[in-house]
């Protein structure tokens, strides 16, 4: 006869059951978008079948006993969320004498010292005959195995079909944040800063133990809080204290913390009256302050620093160079933590080309930097632009651990109303072959990969629901650079929407599609910097008079009556012989290069011809006008599944597209106006003209801007 504690246990199971055949749609309805790809949806069908096939239990086989570790618990209480959520089954969690006694279980074991696995985040999930097995080294790689593990869950993946082994490729995994203490942004899209200087260190907010589980579930392993327009209060003890909350609630799930630190510090909240790393006072004060931190945090990550750029202080104040201020500040944290400098930089002095300024001055310092500096380098050599070739120190600095620097955010590519889907981007970089005998990714190997990250107070974190995608991209890519653009937007729509094959096979061809859309109305044919000035907001290529030339359009496009493009072949500022030759050669000629980077290393006459015979002039109109069209196929798709997901998510959506298709006409509109007074070429047949006249859109202003 059934007792009464096993008849109510298996009451509610069943009630659970039903409650999840019938709570997904008010589920849906109610959906904004702050669980992320951590929904774990409720599985239907064979999937749901296997994983509910018996009771499901976590167990953790230490002694006996459940261990203290808060990162096990922490792998374990995602397991049972999970699991609980994917099956409808309340999941229980099991000590290690219970594991033998409840043979109807299937049982998810962690292990979690297993010195077969690799270090470093290293796990295996191998089947066993009880259930699964997750395995790894330190408790660290029992986190990502479980998340892993939940992952493919979420894709519709069945329990008895899950096998797999992974190691993180690189040891750093980073979130940049550019937010200030203030709780302002810059070039952030999604509300205000996450983080609550005011109210922490005696208040921490669920949020960010939410946002480590973000974090944890797709590899990264460290965080930079505050902006690298720094300001030397973050380096204050009650900012040191602020700090060592958020270390102790993000290290179970393996994140470090990282501070920006303005280089001018010592002098301006140091009491010193220079910053001089040549000056003993200074190191010293360095090495204190470094001393302070770690007394507080004792895995601090270390430092990250943008020096000599845009007005920041740095060691060329005093006639130094960039190693010798990075080493300066490698010495004071010594083996505890990294150094990781910039390598954006450019100078109003040098007109000739504003590509080749990083080159020019990293590059000959190759083999001067101390072990623990990594030098953080930009995808492109200019500055996040919708296309640029990579960057030429990659492979160029052998002797020197470089990390690639990508931009989550979209500061160039719409801000949060423009759907562009950036793995793709990613993957140009890091997939390019050098020609120092490495492509991108293995270039920055031993170092890793940074991410500018898109990440506010807006309720669904990235000012859009498909701007998720984008930090999910970063991280997965970061895990493993491998990883086809395909696969990832695949995954992260069947656990963030339906994994409904045939809208996630739509919806990801949507988001392959998405970045070549918005270069294309934006900057086709490799134009770039196109953009309005500050805000960075919509089209101004007709912006010539900044006091800087190099915050001008213009000196760009360099657009006449004559041609378009920038030369940087030997003829003009010779931007090629930066790279290794086999690299350069692929670029050299406009006959036979890639034609989306036609006019970033040419300038040419508007009726240079295609091997097609198309003229310059026709093919960049029809670039202009098959973005716009693309945006329409968006919308179009996206309104084809109308019903499938929950109301409000999809709404959302459908205006941001609205807004986009809107803008990009903008874009075309104003930017062939533009084009056209200073060519007199008359439009191609059958080609609508612009809306509007040149005027009116050069008469447009947003004060109101977001992220400046």
């Amino acid at each position: 006869m059934m007792r009464g504690r096993e008849l109510v246990n298996r009451m509610l199971q069943a009630l659970l059951v039903l409650l999840a055949v019938a709570l997904p749609a008010a589920t849906a309805r109610a959906e904004d978008g702050y669980r992320l790809w951590l929904r774990y949806a409720p599985l239907e069908g064979p999937a749901l079948a296997d994983l509910t096939r018996r009771p499901l239990a976590v167990q953790i086989p230490v002694g006996g006993a459940i261990p203290d570790n808060p990162t096990i618990r922490a792998a374990a209480d995602e397991l049972q969320k999970g699991l609980s959520s994917l099956s409808g089954r309340q999941v229980s969690l099991m000590k290690g004498h219970d594991a033998e006694t409840r043979a109807d279980h299937a049982i998810i074991r962690l292990h979690c010292a297993r010195s077969e696995i690799a270090a470093g985040g290293a796990f295996s999930i191998r089947q066993s005959s009880r259930g699964l097995d997750i395995l790894a080294s330190e408790p660290i790689g029992c986190l990502y195995g479980s998340f892993s593990l939940l992952r493919a869950l979420s894709e519709g993946m069945r329990l008895s079909d899950i096998g797999r082994s992974e190691a993180p490729r690189y040891p750093l995994r980073m979130l940049n944040h550019w937010d200030n203490p203030d709780g302002s942004v810059e070039r952030g899209y999604a509300g205000s800063s996450i983080f609550d200087w005011w109210k922490l260190p005696d208040h921490l907010d669920q949020w960010m133990i939410d946002y480590a589980r973000a974090n944890a579930s797709i590899g990264i392993n460290g965080v930079v809080v505050n902006n690298v327009n720094a300001s030397a209060m973050m380096l204050e003890p009650r900012y040191i204290a602020r700090l060592k909350r958020l270390a102790d609630a993000w290290r179970p799930y393996g994140i470090r913390v990282y501070l920006s630190a303005r280089f001018s510090a010592p002098r301006d909240i140091g009491g010193l009256e220079t910053a001089d790393p040549f000056d003993p006072r200074v190191a010293a004060w360095w090495k204190d302050k470094a001393d302070e931190i770690y007394a507080a945090i004792p895995d601090f990550g270390g430092f990250l620093v943008k020096a000599n750029s845009e007005g920041q202080p740095g060691p060329g104040d005093y006639g130094r160079t960039h190693a010798d201020g990075a080493n300066m500040l490698a010495h004071a944290l010594g083996p505890r933590g990294t150094v990781i400098w910039r390598a954006f930089v450019y100078s109003e002095h040098d007109e000739a080309d504003r590509a080749r300024q990083a080159f020019a001055e990293f590059a000959p310092l190759d083999g001067q930097f101390a072990d623990n500096v990594i030098l953080q380098v930009k995808n492109g050599p200019i500055d996040f632009q919708p296309r640029e070739p990579f960057h030429p120190l990659f492979g160029a600095m052998p002797d020197t651990r470089v990390m690639l620097e990508t931009q989550i955010t979209k500061e160039y590519l719409g801000f949060s109303t423009h759907l562009a889907f950036l793995a793709p981007m990613w993957k140009e970089v890091l997939d390019a072959p050098t020609g120092h005998g490495k492509t991108v990714a293995e270039a920055i190997a031993p170092a890793g990969m940074a991410g500018v990250a898109n990440i506010g107070s807006d309720r669904n974190w990235s000012g859009s629901h498909f701007d998720q995608a984008n930090w999910y991209a970063f991280g997965r890519l970061a895990w493993d650079p491998s990883l086809s653009a395909e696969q990832l937007a695949r995954e992260w729509a069947a656990q963030t929407w339906s994994r409904e094959e045939g809208f996630v096979a739509d919806i990801s061809a949507m988001m392959l599609g998405s970045r070549e859309i918005v270069a294309d109305y934006m900057t086709p044919l490799g134009l770039a910097h196109l953009m309005a000035t500050g805000h960075h907001y919509g089209p101004a290529p007709w912006v010539c008079d900044l006091p800087r030339p190099e915050w001008n359009p213009c000196y760009y496009h360099r657009a006449d009556r004559q041609g378009i493009g920038f030369d940087r072949t030997p003829g003009g500022s010779n931007a090629l012989a930066d790279y290794a030759p086999i690299a350069a050669a692929r670029w050299a000629d406009p006959d036979r290069m890639d034609s989306r980077y036609l006019l970033w290393f040419h300038h040419l006459p508007w009726d240079w011809t295609f091997p097609d015979g198309t003229s310059l002039w026709q093919t960049l109109v029809q670039r202009y006008d098959a973005g716009v069209a693309g945006v329409a196929q968006m919308q179009q798709v996206w309104a084809g599944h109308e019903g499938e997901i929950d109301a409000r998510r999809h709404a959302d959506v459908a205006d941001f597209l609205k807004i986009q298709r809107r803008e990009a006409q903008w874009w075309r509109d104003a930017s062939i106006a533009y084009w056209q007074s200073l060519n007199s070429l008359p439009l191609p047949d059958g080609t609508r003209p612009p809306a509007r006249s040149l005027g009116h859109y050069r008469a447009l202003s947003f004060p109101e801007a977001p992220g400046n």
